[in-house]
Formats: structure tokens, C-alpha cells, sequence
């Protein structure tokens, strides 16, 4: 069962993965990029906190946020270690159809660390924004599936990766959302 399923994921990476071409590559690089596409989309929601929620909120907030994306990234980082899934850029398998052109493969990839952090990111963000912007939270989802995409279109995630990595980070940032109304409600006044 399990090695069926592996299968499927192996078949369908490789037909998503074959989809790209050379003249969206820099693209799809731009995309991954944590300091890039992370840099642009951070400082946008701490505007939005700051302005909805003030100086002393945005800082706990802040704070929160660095402490979701530590222990997101460090999750991921267990899971990697404990399933030791090759990277679909790293099995010879694979070697000769995979379309790699990430800066580095890296040596395992269950699950994807780009898709828990973006998504963990666009649930926290989203939910506390909500009561003023009601359809952010999609967008911000959206970008969070684009973020994911990337990954397969590089060639270092298989779609299972992808979509665990996303499931992980929705419940990550839907504790971590928890976890920002409880101190928001015991420290900052409104």
C-alpha cells in the first residue's frame, strides 16, 4: 500500500516537475527564495499588525511569529530526519527525468519546510486579520500554495512532502493564532 502510494507520488512529481521550462525557471527561483518572497510578505503583515493592532501587540506578535516558524522549521526538520526520504533531486532512480534546478537538493525531504512555514505564516496572519480584511486569509493561502508549488517545480519536493508540509503548517499556525489571542487578551489593553 504504502509503496503503491509512493509510486503515485513519484509519477505524478514527475509530470508536474516536466511542466517547467527554462524561460520561468528565474521565476520559480524568485518564488523559493525565503529572503525574497518571505521578506515582502513579513514586512506586509507586520504593517497590517501594526496598524490594526498597535506597537505593543505587533511586538508580541513578533514574537509569536518567530517562535511558530522556529518550531515549524524544527518539526520539519525531525521529520526529515526520521523518515530519511531522498529528495527527488537526490534519487538515481529518478536522476535522469527530474527537471533539478534549485541552488541545492539537500538530503531529505519529507516533509517540505517551505510549505509548513509559508502556510503556518498565511493561517496566523490571516486569522488575526480577519476581523478587518475577511478575504485575506485566501490570498494568503494562495501564496502559501504558490511557495509550496515552487518546490516540485525545482525538483527537490515530492507532492506528498508538499501536501503534508502544508497540513502541518496549517495546524501549526492555527495553535500559534491560539497562542497570540491568549496573550494579546492578558497583555496588551484594547
Amino acid at each position: 500500500m504504502i509503496e503503491q502510494l509512493l509510486e503515485y507520488d513519484t509519477e505524478l512529481f514527475l509530470y508536474l516537475n516536466g511542466l517547467g521550462s527554462d524561460s520561468w525557471d528565474a521565476l520559480w527561483l524568485s518564488i523559493t527564495n525565503k529572503f525574497i518572497f518571505g521578506s515582502v510578505l513579513g514586512v506586509l503583515l507586520l504593517y497590517l499588525f501594526y496598524k490594526k493592532f498597535g506597537l505593543k501587540a505587533m511586538v508580541i506578535l513578533i514574537l509569536v511569529m518567530a517562535l511558530m516558524i522556529t518550531f515549524t522549521d524544527q518539526i520539519t526538520n525531525v521529520f526529515k530526519r526520521g523518515f530519511a526520504r531522498p529528495r527527488p533531486c537526490g534519487a538515481d532512480e529518478i536522476a535522469d527525468k527530474v527537471r533539478f534546478i534549485a541552488v541545492r537538493c539537500g538530503k531529505y525531504g519529507f516533509f517540505s519546510g517551505h510549505s509548513s512555514n509559508s502556510m503556518a505564516v498565511a493561517i496566523f496572519g490571516g486569522l488575526l486579520l480577519k476581523p478587518f480584511f475577511k478575504k485575506l486569509i485566501y490570498l494568503l493561502i494562495l501564496v502559501s500554495l504558490i511557495v509550496a508549488y515552487s518546490r516540485i517545480y525545482l525538483g527537490v519536493h515530492y507532492p506528498l512532502d508538499i501536501v503534508c508540509g502544508l497540513t502541518f503548517g496549517m495546524i501549526s499556525g492555527f495553535l500559534f493564532y491560539k497562542f497570540a489571542n491568549y496573550l494579546l487578551k492578558r497583555f496588551v489593553t484594547t
